[in-house]
């Protein structure tokens, strides 16, 4: 490189290379002022070429490879160690170690994809949560979903969607109230249950409960059969419960996965990060479950339930069955446990201890909530 074209470098990159991140053409790559290096590990990180690094809150951990097929754009994103991202534009969601996307993806604001979750080429994705091991195919368009992970990749244990799938999330009527789940949290969280697998060329629409071990062959397209007088009920129920699945999933970060965040580099800020997306995809599904509800009789119903639904729905059974799940974690953990290791060598009975925890969770902010419906 001449000297001429250090001098035109931008101030952030000459930054980051005297870190040691490689860019392999930092003249066609752009990094913003207001990202924060202190942010991006020099550890192994490659950056390469016509990739766009955006936002003060974008944080990249050692090991992570940016626009290794095509061009990557990332505005506010929190990746953990190793994550690949090959190509597209990725906004305000987090990617866990070892997450990878193919080219031509599009991730909006919302998604958490947890460890080794990851897409083929031209996935699209928003306000979507993807457990350990939860694998996408191509062409896929997946918006307001949560899916089961499944036990492993080795084994071919890991939950799969075929190519060319998509989650209809926006029905006729202009309501986007359709949350699906796909497996739920107080099971799926501990890396235990049967996989899932959807078809290629196949769809949901939402919203829709598909339990663990759930098979669908290429081309099915999975539906709900609603009666016309308890429809409504039916979808509020739904949202309710999903809701109930995030609260969960949040209070399992806040008590057990923060620990391990806390042993890593830059983990205190994906921890943040993934709480943001987690609050966000509550914000989300009570914006569009308001809309569906103003203009009908449920509307006057609603204040109480979105109280109940901003609050953290915690009893002292729920306290007590916490604190005794977490004295047995605790009892096993290491300064040096990774998370997926430590998850799967739990003996069953600490799991279940756990499973009841999250489930009585989501119990009592559901017997609230239905309280007003």
């Amino acid at each position: 490189m001449t000297a001429l074209q250090q001098l035109s470098l931008n101030k952030k990159i000459k930054q980051l290379i005297k870190k040691g991140v490689v860019f392999i053409d930092p003249l066609s790559t752009y990094v913003g002022p207001e990202v924060d290096v202190n942010q991006i590990s020099g550890e192994r990180v490659i950056i390469y070429p016509g990739c766009r690094i955006c936002g003060k809150q974008t944080v990249i951990s050692a090991g992570c490879k940016i626009g290794q097929n095509t061009p990557v754009t990332i505005e506010n994103c929190w990746l953990g160690e190793n994550v690949k991202l090959k190509g597209g534009c990725f906004v305000r969601s987090v990617f866990l170690d070892g997450a990878n996307m193919g080219s031509c993806a599009e991730v909006r604001e919302g998604c958490l994809l947890e460890e080794e979750a990851s897409g083929a080429h031209c996935v699209g994705l928003k306000q979507t949560i993807l457990l350990v091991f939860a694998t996408l195919g191509s062409l896929i368009n997946l918006c307001d979903c949560l899916l089961y992970g499944g036990t492993s990749r080795e084994s071919g244990g890991h939950s799969e969607v075929g190519s060319g799938y998509i989650h209809f999330n926006f029905t006729p009527r202009g309501d986007k109230a359709t949350p699906s789940l796909f497996g739920n949290v107080p099971l799926g969280v501990f890396l235990n249950q049967p996989r899932i697998f959807l078809g290629g060329q196949g769809g949901t629409a939402g919203p829709f409960y598909a339990d663990f071990g759930k098979t669908v062959p290429a081309g099915l397209i999975l539906r709900n059969n609603y009666s016309s007088v308890d429809r409504l009920k039916d979808i509020v129920s739904r949202n309710i419960i999903y809701l109930a699945n995030l609260l969960a999933l949040e209070e399992w970060y806040l008590y057990v996965r923060r620990p391990f965040f806390e042993a890593q580099e830059f983990g205190p800020l994906i921890f943040e990060g993934a709480l943001e997306v987690l609050s966000l995809a509550k914000q989300e599904r009570i914006k569009q479950l308001k809309k569906l509800v103003e203009t009908t009789a449920f509307s006057g119903n609603f204040r109480a339930m979105e109280t109940i639904f901003l609050s953290v729905a915690q009893d002292k059974e729920v306290g007590k069955m916490r604190e005794e799940f977490l004295y047995y974690v605790d009892a096993r953990r290491k300064i040096d446990d990774k998370y997926i290791e430590f998850i799967q060598k739990l003996p069953p009975h600490v799991s279940h201890r756990g499973t009841a925890w999250l489930q009585k969770i989501m119990d009592v902010f559901c017997e609230k909530c239905f309280s007003e419906v």
